[in-house]
């Protein structure tokens, strides 16, 4: 009986690293341009609350990604951009204004991350920009997926 849990014990582990290295760093793409879509964001409590979605453009390029640009949307596919945290067309709140802001400049850093990186792996949400954060890695994967060899 001994013996046949070591066996499975053996085998469970070397499963485990076999899937440990068949990672996303073995997939290899297609050179072109692909486009991909996070869902729109909810809340725990089943609402958007105006949160909206993130679009990525990826180009690949030799098999890697060579550019990146990401974009996020209101719900009703107005893309956030100056205006985002204004309210009737001017600053109600400044802090409020602040911080999206601040998150929709997050995009472009995620996309700058993406290309220096290479791939989703190792990147790091940047404060105040976490639900970005969540679209990006969505959209991205859909991306790949349509760029996957």
């Amino acid at each position: 009986m001994k013996k046949i849990i070591s066996a499975i014990a053996i085998t469970t582990v070397c499963a485990a690293a076999l899937l440990a290295c068949s990672d996303s760093k073995n997939v290899t793409y297609k050179d072109g341009t692909y486009e991909g879509k996070s869902s729109v964001f909810e809340n725990e409590d089943g609402t958007d609350d105006g949160n909206g979605y993130g679009q990525v453009t990826l180009v690949i390029k030799d098999g890697k990604i060579s550019d990146c640009e990401f974009k996020v949307y209101e719900v009703d596919g107005t893309e956030k951009g100056e205006d985002y945290g204004k309210e009737d067309g001017r600053i109600a709140n400044k802090d409020y204004y602040n911080k999206a802001q601040k998150a929709i400049a997050a995009c472009e850093e995620y996309a700058n991350m993406l290309v220096a990186n290479g791939q989703l792996e190792g990147l790091d949400s940047i404060s105040g920009a976490t639900i970005n954060f969540n679209e990006f890695n969505e959209a991205v994967n859909d991306a790949l997926s349509k760029a996957a060899e």
